[in-house]
Protein backbone atom coordinates (compact mmCIF):
# COMPACT_ATOMS: atom_id res chain seq x y z
CA UNK A 1 0.00 0.00 0.00
CA UNK A 2 1.22 3.51 -0.91
CA UNK A 3 -1.08 6.01 0.87
CA UNK A 4 -1.01 9.65 -0.27
CA UNK A 5 -3.15 12.30 1.43
CA UNK A 6 -4.60 15.07 -0.77
CA UNK A 7 -5.72 18.33 0.84
CA UNK A 8 -7.77 21.13 -0.73
CA UNK A 9 -7.98 23.95 1.79
CA UNK A 10 -10.38 26.90 1.84
CA UNK A 11 -10.59 29.83 4.21
CA UNK A 12 -13.03 28.13 6.61
CA UNK A 13 -12.92 24.52 5.44
CA UNK A 14 -10.79 21.85 3.83
CA UNK A 15 -11.46 18.69 1.88
CA UNK A 16 -9.23 15.65 2.08
CA UNK A 17 -8.82 12.32 0.37
CA UNK A 18 -6.59 9.36 1.20
CA UNK A 19 -5.61 7.42 -1.92
CA UNK A 20 -3.71 4.16 -2.21
CA UNK A 21 -1.39 4.88 -5.13
CA UNK A 22 -0.65 1.20 -5.56
CA UNK A 23 -4.20 0.71 -6.86
CA UNK A 24 -5.24 4.39 -7.22
CA UNK A 25 -8.30 3.57 -5.11
CA UNK A 26 -9.76 6.07 -2.66
CA UNK A 27 -9.64 4.75 0.89
CA UNK A 28 -11.40 7.64 2.62
CA UNK A 29 -12.43 11.22 2.03
CA UNK A 30 -13.85 14.01 4.12
CA UNK A 31 -14.80 17.62 4.64
CA UNK A 32 -14.03 19.75 7.67
CA UNK A 33 -16.01 22.97 7.50
CA UNK A 34 -17.24 26.01 9.44
CA UNK A 35 -13.77 26.43 10.89
CA UNK A 36 -13.69 29.36 13.32
CA UNK A 37 -17.47 29.41 13.81
CA UNK A 38 -19.28 28.53 17.02
CA UNK A 39 -20.01 25.01 15.76
CA UNK A 40 -17.91 23.28 13.12
CA UNK A 41 -18.81 20.20 11.12
CA UNK A 42 -16.76 17.22 9.95
CA UNK A 43 -17.80 14.47 7.57
CA UNK A 44 -15.64 11.39 7.03
CA UNK A 45 -16.45 8.73 4.43
CA UNK A 46 -14.84 5.30 4.24
CA UNK A 47 -14.87 3.33 0.98
CA UNK A 48 -14.76 -0.43 0.28
CA UNK A 49 -11.15 -0.08 -0.91
CA UNK A 50 -10.22 0.62 2.72
CA UNK A 51 -10.83 -3.02 3.73
CA UNK A 52 -7.44 -3.82 5.29
CA UNK A 53 -7.72 -7.21 6.91
CA UNK A 54 -8.05 -6.89 10.68
CA UNK A 55 -8.16 -3.11 10.39
CA UNK A 56 -11.17 -3.06 8.08
CA UNK A 57 -13.95 -0.73 9.28
CA UNK A 58 -17.15 -2.40 10.43
CA UNK A 59 -19.23 -0.63 7.78
CA UNK A 60 -17.84 0.04 4.32
CA UNK A 61 -18.73 2.93 2.02
CA UNK A 62 -20.21 4.71 5.03
CA UNK A 63 -20.16 8.32 6.19
CA UNK A 64 -19.69 9.64 9.71
CA UNK A 65 -20.68 13.18 10.69
CA UNK A 66 -19.89 15.09 13.85
CA UNK A 67 -20.24 18.67 15.03
CA UNK A 68 -18.02 20.54 17.48
CA UNK A 69 -16.12 23.83 17.73
CA UNK A 70 -13.12 23.87 15.36
CA UNK A 71 -10.95 26.85 16.21
CA UNK A 72 -8.56 26.82 13.23
CA UNK A 73 -7.08 24.64 10.51
CA UNK A 74 -4.66 22.96 12.94
CA UNK A 75 -7.61 21.93 15.12
CA UNK A 76 -9.37 20.80 11.96
CA UNK A 77 -6.53 18.46 11.08
CA UNK A 78 -6.74 16.91 14.53
CA UNK A 79 -10.46 16.34 13.93
CA UNK A 80 -9.53 14.61 10.67
CA UNK A 81 -6.93 12.41 12.42
CA UNK A 82 -9.50 11.46 15.06
CA UNK A 83 -12.00 10.55 12.32
CA UNK A 84 -9.47 8.22 10.69
CA UNK A 85 -8.73 6.64 14.08
CA UNK A 86 -12.38 6.15 15.00
CA UNK A 87 -13.77 5.10 11.62
CA UNK A 88 -10.81 3.87 9.59
CA UNK A 89 -8.51 3.35 7.94
CA UNK A 90 -6.22 4.06 10.89
CA UNK A 91 -3.39 6.35 9.84
CA UNK A 92 -1.21 4.87 12.56
CA UNK A 93 -1.21 1.61 10.61
CA UNK A 94 -1.11 3.17 7.15
CA UNK A 95 0.45 6.64 7.43
CA UNK A 96 0.58 8.76 4.26
CA UNK A 97 4.01 8.77 2.62
CA UNK A 98 3.35 12.29 1.31
CA UNK A 99 0.72 15.04 1.40
CA UNK A 100 -0.37 16.82 -1.77
CA UNK A 101 -1.90 20.30 -1.64
CA UNK A 102 -4.02 22.07 -4.21
CA UNK A 103 -2.81 25.65 -4.64
CA UNK A 104 -4.83 27.87 -6.94
CA UNK A 105 -2.26 30.38 -8.17
CA UNK A 106 1.36 29.70 -8.96
CA UNK A 107 1.84 32.79 -11.10
CA UNK A 108 4.73 32.48 -13.55
CA UNK A 109 6.96 31.04 -10.81
CA UNK A 110 5.62 27.49 -10.54
CA UNK A 111 5.16 25.32 -13.63
CA UNK A 112 5.36 21.88 -12.03
CA UNK A 113 4.49 20.16 -8.74
CA UNK A 114 6.84 21.56 -6.11
CA UNK A 115 8.20 20.27 -2.82
CA UNK A 116 7.02 22.71 -0.16
CA UNK A 117 9.74 24.51 1.78
CA UNK A 118 9.61 27.72 3.83
CA UNK A 119 10.69 29.61 0.70
CA UNK A 120 7.85 28.05 -1.32
CA UNK A 121 5.40 29.09 1.39
CA UNK A 122 6.69 32.67 1.12
CA UNK A 123 6.19 32.57 -2.65
CA UNK A 124 2.64 31.24 -2.30
CA UNK A 125 1.92 34.05 0.14
CA UNK A 126 3.38 36.68 -2.20
CA UNK A 127 1.22 35.36 -5.04
CA UNK A 128 -1.88 36.02 -2.92
CA UNK A 129 -2.09 39.40 -4.63
CA UNK A 130 -3.18 37.47 -7.74
CA UNK A 131 -5.59 35.18 -5.85
CA UNK A 132 -6.59 36.90 -2.60
CA UNK A 133 -9.55 34.59 -2.00
CA UNK A 134 -7.63 31.37 -2.57
CA UNK A 135 -3.88 31.39 -1.92
CA UNK A 136 -4.09 32.54 1.73
CA UNK A 137 -6.58 29.75 2.42
CA UNK A 138 -4.43 27.20 0.58
CA UNK A 139 -1.44 28.34 2.64
CA UNK A 140 -3.35 28.01 5.92
CA UNK A 141 -4.01 24.37 5.07
CA UNK A 142 -0.37 23.81 4.16
CA UNK A 143 0.89 25.26 7.45
CA UNK A 144 -1.56 23.17 9.50
CA UNK A 145 -0.83 20.00 7.55
CA UNK A 146 2.94 20.42 7.89
CA UNK A 147 2.48 20.70 11.66
CA UNK A 148 0.32 17.58 11.71
CA UNK A 149 2.44 15.50 9.30
CA UNK A 150 5.88 16.87 10.03
CA UNK A 151 7.89 13.86 8.91
CA UNK A 152 6.64 13.42 5.33
CA UNK A 153 7.15 15.52 2.19
CA UNK A 154 4.46 18.04 1.30
CA UNK A 155 3.92 18.94 -2.36
CA UNK A 156 2.11 21.92 -3.89
CA UNK A 157 0.20 21.24 -7.11
CA UNK A 158 -0.82 24.49 -8.80
CA UNK A 159 -4.03 25.02 -10.81
CA UNK A 160 -2.10 27.35 -13.12
CA UNK A 161 0.92 25.11 -13.74
CA UNK A 162 -0.43 23.14 -16.71
CA UNK A 163 -1.03 26.37 -18.61
CA UNK A 164 2.54 27.62 -18.24
CA UNK A 165 3.14 26.24 -21.76
CA UNK A 166 0.92 28.96 -23.27
CA UNK A 167 2.84 30.91 -25.91
CA UNK A 168 3.37 34.64 -25.30
CA UNK A 169 0.79 35.50 -27.97
CA UNK A 170 -1.82 33.61 -25.95
CA UNK A 171 -0.98 34.87 -22.46
CA UNK A 172 -0.19 38.52 -23.21
CA UNK A 173 -2.88 41.17 -22.73
CA UNK A 174 -2.81 44.18 -25.04
CA UNK A 175 -2.31 46.85 -22.38
CA UNK A 176 0.63 49.06 -21.46
CA UNK A 177 3.62 46.71 -21.32
CA UNK A 178 5.39 48.31 -18.35
CA UNK A 179 2.20 48.39 -16.30
CA UNK A 180 1.49 44.74 -17.13
CA UNK A 181 5.01 43.71 -16.16
CA UNK A 182 4.95 45.70 -12.93
CA UNK A 183 1.74 44.04 -11.76
CA UNK A 184 2.22 40.61 -13.38
CA UNK A 185 -0.87 41.05 -15.53
CA UNK A 186 -1.21 38.21 -18.04
CA UNK A 187 -3.35 35.16 -18.70
CA UNK A 188 -2.51 32.32 -16.31
CA UNK A 189 -5.45 29.94 -16.73
CA UNK A 190 -7.01 27.66 -14.14
CA UNK A 191 -8.48 24.16 -13.78
CA UNK A 192 -5.08 23.00 -15.07
CA UNK A 193 -5.06 19.87 -12.92
CA UNK A 194 -8.37 18.81 -14.43
CA UNK A 195 -7.40 19.67 -17.99
CA UNK A 196 -4.19 17.66 -17.62
CA UNK A 197 -5.97 14.66 -16.11
CA UNK A 198 -8.76 14.62 -18.70
CA UNK A 199 -6.53 15.05 -21.76
CA UNK A 200 -4.22 12.26 -20.60
CA UNK A 201 -7.16 10.00 -19.68
CA UNK A 202 -8.68 10.59 -23.14
CA UNK A 203 -5.46 9.60 -24.87
CA UNK A 204 -5.10 6.48 -22.73
CA UNK A 205 -8.72 5.50 -23.34
CA UNK A 206 -8.26 5.80 -27.10
CA UNK A 207 -4.95 3.97 -27.00
CA UNK A 208 -3.17 6.83 -28.74
CA UNK A 209 -0.08 8.77 -27.66
CA UNK A 210 -1.01 12.08 -26.07
CA UNK A 211 1.92 13.56 -27.97
CA UNK A 212 0.03 13.03 -31.25
CA UNK A 213 -3.38 14.45 -30.35
CA UNK A 214 -4.97 17.86 -30.72
CA UNK A 215 -7.58 18.15 -27.99
CA UNK A 216 -10.20 20.56 -26.71
CA UNK A 217 -11.34 20.04 -23.12
CA UNK A 218 -14.46 21.68 -21.68
CA UNK A 219 -14.41 21.69 -17.87
CA UNK A 220 -18.01 22.68 -17.16
CA UNK A 221 -19.04 23.04 -13.54
CA UNK A 222 -20.23 26.03 -11.55
CA UNK A 223 -16.88 27.40 -12.63
CA UNK A 224 -16.14 26.64 -16.27
CA UNK A 225 -13.15 26.78 -18.58
CA UNK A 226 -11.98 25.48 -21.93
CA UNK A 227 -8.47 24.53 -23.01
CA UNK A 228 -6.82 23.84 -26.35
CA UNK A 229 -4.18 21.16 -25.85
CA UNK A 230 -1.73 20.53 -28.65
CA UNK A 231 0.10 17.23 -28.26
CA UNK A 232 0.00 17.35 -24.48
CA UNK A 233 0.74 21.06 -24.09
CA UNK A 234 -1.83 23.71 -23.20
CA UNK A 235 -1.65 26.39 -25.91
CA UNK A 236 -4.83 28.34 -25.15
CA UNK A 237 -7.31 28.53 -22.29
CA UNK A 238 -10.35 30.61 -21.49
CA UNK A 239 -9.65 31.77 -17.93
CA UNK A 240 -7.15 34.58 -17.56
CA UNK A 241 -5.48 36.59 -14.80
CA UNK A 242 -8.29 35.30 -12.60
CA UNK A 243 -10.96 32.60 -12.98
CA UNK A 244 -13.44 35.29 -14.07
CA UNK A 245 -12.59 35.44 -17.78
CA UNK A 246 -13.97 33.17 -20.48
CA UNK A 247 -17.09 31.02 -20.50
CA UNK A 248 -20.40 31.92 -18.86
CA UNK A 249 -20.46 30.29 -15.43
CA UNK A 250 -22.87 29.71 -12.58
CA UNK A 251 -22.35 33.10 -10.95
CA UNK A 252 -19.46 34.59 -12.96
CA UNK A 253 -19.87 36.69 -16.09
CA UNK A 254 -17.02 35.33 -18.17
CA UNK A 255 -15.95 37.56 -21.07
CA UNK A 256 -17.16 41.14 -20.76
CA UNK A 257 -16.34 44.47 -22.38
CA UNK A 258 -14.22 46.17 -19.67
CA UNK A 259 -15.97 49.44 -20.46
CA UNK A 260 -19.07 47.99 -18.80
CA UNK A 261 -17.32 48.43 -15.46
CA UNK A 262 -16.39 52.01 -16.25
CA UNK A 263 -19.98 52.70 -17.29
CA UNK A 264 -21.41 51.23 -14.07
CA UNK A 265 -18.90 53.09 -11.94
CA UNK A 266 -19.87 56.37 -13.57
CA UNK A 267 -23.62 55.86 -13.84
CA UNK A 268 -24.35 53.77 -10.74
CA UNK A 269 -21.47 54.94 -8.56
CA UNK A 270 -20.49 51.34 -7.94
CA UNK A 271 -17.27 50.78 -5.98
CA UNK A 272 -14.51 48.33 -6.90
CA UNK A 273 -15.75 45.89 -4.26
CA UNK A 274 -19.32 46.16 -5.54
CA UNK A 275 -18.18 45.52 -9.11
CA UNK A 276 -16.14 42.54 -7.93
CA UNK A 277 -19.22 41.15 -6.17
CA UNK A 278 -21.34 41.76 -9.26
CA UNK A 279 -19.05 39.91 -11.67
CA UNK A 280 -18.21 36.99 -9.38
CA UNK A 281 -21.44 36.40 -7.44
CA UNK A 282 -24.34 38.07 -9.27
CA UNK A 283 -23.57 37.36 -12.91
CA UNK A 284 -23.49 34.35 -15.21
CA UNK A 285 -26.57 32.15 -15.09
CA UNK A 286 -27.48 33.59 -11.69
CA UNK A 287 -27.47 37.14 -13.00
CA UNK A 288 -29.46 36.35 -16.13
CA UNK A 289 -31.93 33.79 -14.81
CA UNK A 290 -31.79 33.96 -11.01
CA UNK A 291 -30.37 30.45 -10.70
CA UNK A 292 -26.93 28.92 -11.12
CA UNK A 293 -27.70 25.18 -11.22
CA UNK A 294 -28.26 23.71 -14.69
CA UNK A 295 -30.89 21.32 -13.34
CA UNK A 296 -32.93 24.27 -12.09
CA UNK A 297 -32.33 26.08 -15.38
CA UNK A 298 -33.60 23.12 -17.39
CA UNK A 299 -36.75 22.86 -15.24
CA UNK A 300 -37.39 26.59 -15.61
CA UNK A 301 -37.03 26.40 -19.39
CA UNK A 302 -39.53 23.53 -19.49
CA UNK A 303 -41.92 25.74 -17.48
CA UNK A 304 -41.64 28.45 -20.12
CA UNK A 305 -39.28 30.84 -18.29
CA UNK A 306 -37.98 33.14 -21.04
CA UNK A 307 -35.12 34.46 -18.89
CA UNK A 308 -33.89 30.93 -18.25
CA UNK A 309 -34.08 30.15 -21.97
CA UNK A 310 -32.05 33.23 -22.88
CA UNK A 311 -29.47 32.42 -20.20
CA UNK A 312 -29.08 28.93 -21.66
CA UNK A 313 -28.71 30.33 -25.18
CA UNK A 314 -26.05 32.79 -24.04
CA UNK A 315 -24.23 29.96 -22.25
CA UNK A 316 -24.24 27.75 -25.36
CA UNK A 317 -23.33 30.65 -27.66
CA UNK A 318 -20.13 31.20 -25.66
CA UNK A 319 -19.27 27.47 -25.73
CA UNK A 320 -19.57 27.41 -29.51
CA UNK A 321 -17.47 30.55 -29.83
CA UNK A 322 -14.62 28.99 -27.89
CA UNK A 323 -14.91 25.66 -29.69
CA UNK A 324 -14.60 27.45 -33.03
CA UNK A 325 -11.71 29.61 -31.86
CA UNK A 326 -9.77 26.61 -30.58
CA UNK A 327 -10.40 24.68 -33.78
CA UNK A 328 -8.69 27.54 -35.56
CA UNK A 329 -5.83 27.79 -33.06
CA UNK A 330 -5.13 24.05 -33.26
CA UNK A 331 -5.64 23.80 -37.03
CA UNK A 332 -8.24 21.07 -36.46
CA UNK A 333 -8.98 18.75 -33.58
CA UNK A 334 -8.81 15.01 -32.91
CA UNK A 335 -10.62 14.79 -29.57
CA UNK A 336 -13.15 16.94 -27.70
CA UNK A 337 -13.85 16.02 -24.07
CA UNK A 338 -16.51 17.20 -21.63
CA UNK A 339 -15.90 16.95 -17.90
CA UNK A 340 -17.00 18.18 -14.43
CA UNK A 341 -20.56 18.40 -13.08
CA UNK A 342 -22.29 19.91 -16.09
CA UNK A 343 -19.99 18.45 -18.71
CA UNK A 344 -20.47 14.93 -17.37
CA UNK A 345 -24.21 15.09 -16.61
CA UNK A 346 -25.91 17.45 -19.08
CA UNK A 347 -26.31 15.78 -22.50
CA UNK A 348 -28.33 18.73 -23.82
CA UNK A 349 -25.42 21.10 -23.13
CA UNK A 350 -22.97 18.79 -24.91
CA UNK A 351 -25.20 18.41 -27.94
CA UNK A 352 -25.99 22.13 -28.11
CA UNK A 353 -22.34 23.14 -27.81
CA UNK A 354 -21.31 21.07 -30.83
CA UNK A 355 -24.52 21.28 -32.86
CA UNK A 356 -23.16 23.73 -35.44
CA UNK A 357 -19.71 22.14 -35.82
CA UNK A 358 -20.56 19.38 -38.25
CA UNK A 359 -18.46 21.18 -40.87
CA UNK A 360 -15.38 20.31 -38.75
CA UNK A 361 -16.17 16.58 -38.74
CA UNK A 362 -17.96 16.51 -35.39
CA UNK A 363 -20.95 14.14 -35.24
CA UNK A 364 -22.73 13.38 -31.96
CA UNK A 365 -24.54 10.07 -31.54
CA UNK A 366 -27.81 10.99 -29.81
CA UNK A 367 -28.29 7.63 -28.13
CA UNK A 368 -24.74 7.54 -26.79
CA UNK A 369 -24.98 11.13 -25.61
CA UNK A 370 -28.22 10.45 -23.71
CA UNK A 371 -26.90 7.27 -22.10
CA UNK A 372 -26.84 7.22 -18.30
CA UNK A 373 -23.68 5.12 -18.38
CA UNK A 374 -20.97 6.34 -16.04
CA UNK A 375 -17.26 6.46 -16.60
CA UNK A 376 -15.29 7.55 -19.64
CA UNK A 377 -17.21 6.98 -22.85
CA UNK A 378 -17.55 7.94 -26.52
CA UNK A 379 -20.58 10.04 -27.49
CA UNK A 380 -19.67 10.69 -31.14
CA UNK A 381 -20.70 8.45 -34.03
CA UNK A 382 -18.40 5.75 -35.33
CA UNK A 383 -18.09 7.73 -38.58
CA UNK A 384 -17.14 11.00 -36.87
CA UNK A 385 -13.56 12.05 -37.76
CA UNK A 386 -13.44 13.85 -34.40
CA UNK A 387 -13.91 11.70 -31.30
CA UNK A 388 -16.11 13.28 -28.64
CA UNK A 389 -15.82 11.92 -25.12
CA UNK A 390 -17.28 12.32 -21.67
CA UNK A 391 -14.38 11.99 -19.23
CA UNK A 392 -15.06 12.11 -15.48
CA UNK A 393 -12.37 14.29 -13.96
CA UNK A 394 -10.43 13.31 -10.84
CA UNK A 395 -8.36 16.25 -9.69
CA UNK A 396 -7.53 14.59 -6.37
CA UNK A 397 -6.03 11.56 -8.13
CA UNK A 398 -4.04 13.84 -10.43
CA UNK A 399 -2.71 15.76 -7.41
CA UNK A 400 -1.82 12.44 -5.75
CA UNK A 401 0.01 11.27 -8.88
CA UNK A 402 2.03 14.45 -9.09
CA UNK A 403 2.71 14.39 -5.36
CA UNK A 404 4.03 10.84 -5.54
CA UNK A 405 6.29 11.71 -8.47
CA UNK A 406 7.90 14.50 -6.45
CA UNK A 407 8.12 12.43 -3.26
CA UNK A 408 9.94 9.67 -5.12
CA UNK A 409 12.36 11.98 -6.93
Amino acid sequence: MIPVLVVNSGSSSFKYQLIDMETEATLASGLVERIGEDIGRAKHTVYPAAALGENAPAVLDASYVQEMPIADHTAGFQVMIDAFTANGPALADHPPIAVGHRVVHGGARFFEPTLITPLVEINISELSVLAPLHNPANLAGIVAARETFADVPHVAVFDTAFHQTLPPAAYTYAIDRKLAEAHRIRRYGFHGTSHKFVSEAAAAFLGRPNSELRQIVFHLGNGASAAAIDRGRSVETSMGLTPLEGLVMGTRSGDLDPAVLLHLARREGMTIDELDQLLNKRSGLMGMAGMSDHRDLKAAIEDGDKHALLAYEVYVHRLRAYAGAYLAQLGGVDVISFTAGVGENAPLVRASALETLGFAGIEIDSERNLSSERGIRVISTDASPVTVLVVPTDEELEIARQTLSVARS
